[in-house]
């Protein structure tokens, strides 16, 4: 049995990604309303724990450089965020581990873009698995890690 913050990590973390690399090179503004949901605040003005995990993980993603931003609009998006170019290049190249059986009959291109980090990812976010997820982005942070930085 897994975490759920750490599946709610993972999802969140490679919505943010897609997202910015579905924008790359422009900066974009990531609100927690579009990767998680939007979500009032309680009559404290605090929002509940998820909402506050999800905001964690735009932050972490860029105090470990998969991301940077100029500012955060109080602790309900990241402003003017834009991928690394480590990140754009990890996402855009070949994942070591295919998750998914290609298809041989398709064009090389398209097995190529198909065995890409950045596809993994959104396949599995499409296909609504956790576990898929999960190995996409693990395989992600693993290359990072022995990236040079």
């Amino acid at each position: 049995m897994t975490d759920i913050n750490v599946d709610d990590f993972f999802k969140d973390a490679a919505r943010a990604l897609t997202s910015l690399y579905g924008v790359f090179p422009r900066r974009h503004t990531i609100f927690v309303d579009d990767i998680y949901q939007t979500e009032e605040p309680d009559e404290f003005g605090l929002h509940s724990e998820r909402y506050q995990a999800c905001f964690g993980t735009l932050l972490w993603l860029g105090e470990e450089g998969y991301l940077r931003f100029e500012d955060t609009i109080s602790n309900e998006a990241i402003d003017q965020a834009v991928l690394t170019g480590r990140t754009f290049t990890l996402l855009s190249s070949p994942a070591e581990a295919v998750t998914k059986h290609e298809d041989a009959n398709l064009p090389d291109l398209v097995r190529l873009e198909h065995a890409t980090h950045i596809h993994q990812i959104k396949t599995a976010l499409k296909d609504r698995s956790s576990m898929e997820l999960r190995r996409a982005m693990i395989a992600l942070m693993g290359r990072m890690e022995r990236q040079p930085g």
